[in-house]
């Protein structure tokens, strides 16, 4: 692949731009400036650190080859499946980290440990006029040197890894179709990169610095070692003390408003539109929480919008299901008032019973299906026409479910097949039984079943309310849920002693 190649190429020019601006321009010159030694002598260690960086190259690379196979094989298979495609994902996201460690472990192992064991031969044969010390200040020198490499190299790696990123994602959407990716965890945190940094930033010049001044002046006047350390180590411990303040108060600084909005956006993501990011901040971050407000402002205001588009929705498919029969004008308003009222009572959320008033809107939604000649026949139907009717329930449902997207009718399809189950399981269409009526088909089955009593027809007229409550009463247990029978049967009673209507038909509890 193309961009895959590309990628490669941007990685071994970060690592040479790392390398030549780490180890041959900061390690050369602390070897090279600050050793008064002769050109046999310098050409000696040019040798030694030769030898080590080909030792060096060889481990790293395994690592690397190691590091980038998931990658590899996303992007050299003609058709890679999604776990392919989701591996290489995350491995780039790990790239930048994986860096820093390749530079802080094999690339400072690779180097260090053939240099200390050259080095220490040639002091020991006399090829190479050195201090034993000095094996240890190379050495911390070397960390140094590795430590500001692995700094250059995570940046730069950042800002590699982003095309190949898009890239993936594009072959995930033109060969599966799917457009989304995400990671299951965050590999570096802000606060963790700012605290690095700027701690690298602080410490690593002092101490780099120290190292090679007591190399230089030993050699120009002779001063101790241990002297110079004891000044030395108090100045690279308040920058590190320095540095460490530093780094956790501008991090704890860049973390906050990271959090703020994080915070308010976790509730919008729930739903949740009045909600906004505080904004007292007098730096860049401003401008991002004015328009985090604004996005979230415009993103209310279009919610609000289609809840009432989708609630005219339900209205407008009752009133135009309700239209086809006005002796049962208003019947799927009146169902829906009714089972919200039994919902109140039983303790439902407040999405529950907005869910469950839409279910009992459309509960009966499938007697569209129903012929005319059935549905508004004056007298009592036949066996085969009450078959027909029968099967408005599973009519009801397979109209819900042509609406797009599928998951807009989810929540309220087992109510409207359900709602004409009998508690005791004789019930249509499949003959559930008890618990394992949906609650929602067990809410409207009560409130359906006390305005169908209740109202008139062309054929009979409506029974008193008195009656249907007894009726009611009768069937708990058999035909209805007793626990929410009673709340609707207790509802009415007290209302009646109250002498005021709580429920909303004009006519009824």
């Amino acid at each position: 692949m193309n961009e895959y190649q590309q990628f490669l190429r941007k990685m071994v020019l970060n690592y040479i731009l790392g390398s030549v601006l780490a180890v041959a321009v900061v390690g050369g010159l602390l070897v090279l400036t600050t050793i008064n030694a002769s050109l046999l002598q310098n050409l000696r260690m040019l040798g030694i650190m030769l030898t080590s960086f080909i030792f060096m190259v060889t481990v790293e690379g395994l690592t690397f080859n190691h590091h980038i196979r998931p990658i590899r094989q996303a992007f050299q298979t003609e058709q890679p499946t999604v776990e392919q495609l989701e591996k290489a994902y995350t491995q780039l996201h790990r790239f930048p980290k994986l860096a820093v460690s390749r530079i802080m472990i094999p690339h400072f192992m690779g180097l260090t440990i053939p240099a200390v064991v050259l080095v220490s031969i040639g002091i020991y044969t006399g090829w190479v006029t050195l201090p034993w010390y000095y094996i240890g200040i190379g050495t911390a020198g070397a960390l140094m040197v590795a430590s500001m490499h692995a700094f250059i190299e995570f940046f730069l790696t950042s800002t590699t890894i982003r095309p190949l990123l898009l890239a993936i994602k594009g072959r995930l959407r033109s060969l599966y179709d799917r457009n989304t990716l995400g990671l299951e965890k965050v590999y570096l945190t802000v606060r963790q990169k700012y605290q690095l940094s700027i701690f690298l930033m602080g410490v690593f010049p002092v101490t780099l610095f120290s190292l090679a001044a007591q190399i230089r002046l030993q050699e120009m006047t002779g001063i101790n070692a241990t002297a110079y350390w004891q000044w030395a180590g108090m100045v690279i411990l308040v920058s590190i003390v320095f540095s460490l303040c530093g780094a956790l108060l501008l991090a704890r600084d860049v973390e906050h408003p990271i959090n703020n909005l994080y915070s308010a956006m976790s509730r919008v993501e729930a739903g949740d539109f009045n909600v906004y990011a505080q904004d007292y901040y007098s730096d860049d971050f401003s401008r991002l929480i004015l328009g985090f407000n604004s996005m979230v402002k415009g993103l209310s205001t279009r919610d609000q919008r289609n809840q009432q588009l989708l609630d005219s929705y339900f209205a407008t498919l009752a009133a135009a299901l309700d239209a086809r029969d006005p002796y049962t004008a208003g019947h799927s308003q009146r169902v829906a008032d009714y089972a919200v009222s039994i919902a109140i009572r039983a303790g439902l959320c407040e999405y529950d019973i907005d869910q469950l008033r839409k279910t009992a809107l459309l509960h009966d939604i499938g007697k569209i299906g129903v012929k005319d000649s059935v549905l508004l026949k004056d007298g009592k139907l036949t066996d085969e026409e009450f078959d027909q009717i029968k099967k408005h329930p599973e009519m009801g449902e397979s109209i819900l479910r042509q609406v797009e997207p599928a998951d807009a009718m989810r929540p309220y399809l087992p109510g409207v097949r359900s709602h004409h189950e009998r508690f005791d399981g004789k019930g249509y269409p499949d003959g559930l039984k008890g618990a394992s009526i949906p609650l929602f088909g067990r809410i409207i089955a009560v409130a359906d079943a006390f305005d169908a009593m209740t109202s008139d027809r062309p054929y009979r007229k409506g029974m008193p309310k008195e009656k249907a409550i007894s009726i009611l009463e009768e069937g708990r247990g058999t035909q209805w849920d007793p626990q929410l029978a009673t709340i609707f049967i207790d509802e009415y009673r007290r209302n009646q002693q109250q002498e005021e209507l709580a429920l909303p038909h004009k006519e009824s509890v």
